[in-house]
């Protein structure tokens, strides 16, 4: 790669990471906004829902922008926005504002994935090199982000951290003015939406375009993808967004960490289940690797197949591992690799069953579900803690990776293969 395709990796590979670091480090705040504002994780479920459902939601009508508008001011917006978010989470005074402020996060982080994938497949010749790249800097900001978090809470107050978070999004942000997308574009490119900064323009969109991809898509089968695609991120969202509440509730119960002295003011905040948490996410990088390879030595569909059936028994194991440190820390983490293993089997997935002329509506669909339908499990977790417990609801984890695994079966056998 060149140095302005070096530029570009930089940009789009920061923002994907900034995007994961504010969507998991909400999960960590929660801990302390049940108590700083005295609610339940039903309530404060319902919350997150709404941010995490305008994240999945928007990604298709910011698809639709980038061709208007081109990737490079749609992500800069989105890194303003998710920094705008976070500064008002830092000052919310109640649920209605910390309610707002988490939507807007949701409507301005929900335009990152389609800008920046479709500028990194417009812009560099060595594409796949620089998407290996751009997902380990989502990777990174999954574990690190959250990370940062949480040793952050030990020191400061949550609504300083809160104000700290948006300073990152604002360095990539005045990093990316620096970067001219333009002159990394191949030069039969200049009515790429890519260059929109330059006064190019893509061809048009419309109602009626959008109508005939989508009839393709489902011509093929695809709405049996589009099911898979919701269980796969409604397992996501409802198994992680309370999950540093979970594993601190475990962990307290057997084992007493006193790396913080009991005397000190930051000992209050200090959480193992936090750091558990972290390195849940962070062995996930090893099943974004794993989910990679069984998609290159197998159907990446039939490799869905499996994978959900072990989320299902790992779930079912959750509450029982918790019986020794050893088990439960054991069972978390594989339960962490098999979640993520999931995510380069499913886009191997898309990929086979839409036509090259409908792929990006059929990502911009994929998100639709995996972040938009899959919100919902933030709602549904809180839920099922509120009114039940830990075991009611890796009980309903456990339902509904069973019926990802028999969307991934019917995938098989009544949608078309198209590549």
């Amino acid at each position: 790669m060149d140095a302005d395709e070096q530029r570009i990796v930089a940009f789009t590979a920061g923002s994907h990471g900034l995007v994961h670091t504010y969507e998991l480090s909400i999960p960590i705040l929660l801990t302390v906004w049940i108590a700083e504002f005295s609610t339940t994780a039903a309530a404060l479920g319902l919350i997150v829902t709404i941010g995490y459902g305008l994240f999945g939601v928007g990604a298709l009508p910011g698809g639709i922008l980038v061709d208007r508008f081109g990737s490079k001011p749609l992500i800069l917006a989105c890194l303003g926005g998710m920094a705008g978010s976070f500064l008002l989470v830092s000052v919310a005074p109640n649920l209605l504002t910390l309610a707002v402020a988490i939507a807007v996060w949701g409507v301005t982080a929900s335009v990152y994935h389609p800008a920046g994938l479709a500028l990194i497949s417009k812009s560099i010749d060595k594409r796949g090199t620089a998407l290996g790249y751009h997902g380990i800097g989502g990777n990174l900001g999954i574990a690190f982000g959250p990370l940062a978090t949480a040793l952050l809470l030990l020191a400061f107050d949550w609504r300083v951290v809160a104000a700290a978070l948006t300073l990152p999004a604002l360095a990539v942000a005045a990093y990316g003015l620096t970067v001219d997308v333009g002159a990394a574009l191949p030069d039969d490119a200049s009515s790429s939406s890519d260059a929109a900064s330059e006064g190019g323009t893509k061809g048009e969109v419309s109602l009626a375009t959008i109508a005939d991809d989508t009839r393709i898509l489902l011509a093929g089968g695809f709405l049996v993808v589009f099911a898979f695609v919701t269980f796969s991120g409604l397992y996501y969202r409802t198994f992680l967004t309370f999950l540093p509440d979970l594993l601190g509730d475990v962990l307290g119960g057997l084992i007493d960490v006193q790396l913080i002295d009991p005397e000190s003011p930051y000992a209050d905040e200090f959480d193992v289940g936090r750091y558990l948490y972290v390195a849940v996410l962070t062995v996930g990088v090893l099943g974004q690797y794993l989910g990679g390879r069984i998609a290159d030595r197998m159907l990446p569909e039939r490799g869905l197949i499996a994978v959900m059936a072990v989320l299902a028994v790992l779930a079912l194991l959750f509450v029982p591992a918790g019986a020794t440190t050893a088990t439960f820390v054991v069972v978390s983490l594989l339960l962490g690799v098999a979640l993520f293993t999931v995510q380069p089997l499913s886009q191997a997935t898309v990929a086979a069953y839409s036509p090259s002329e409908a792929r990006g509506i059929s990502f911009g669909y994929t998100y639709l579900g995996i972040f938009g339908v899959g919100a919902l499990g933030a709602a549904l977790a809180g839920t099922v803690l509120t009114r039940a417990g830990p075991q009611e609801l890796f009980f309903v984890l456990a339902s509904i990776a069973t019926l990802g695994s028999l969307s991934a079966v019917a995938v098989t056998r009544f949608a078309t293969r198209q590549d």
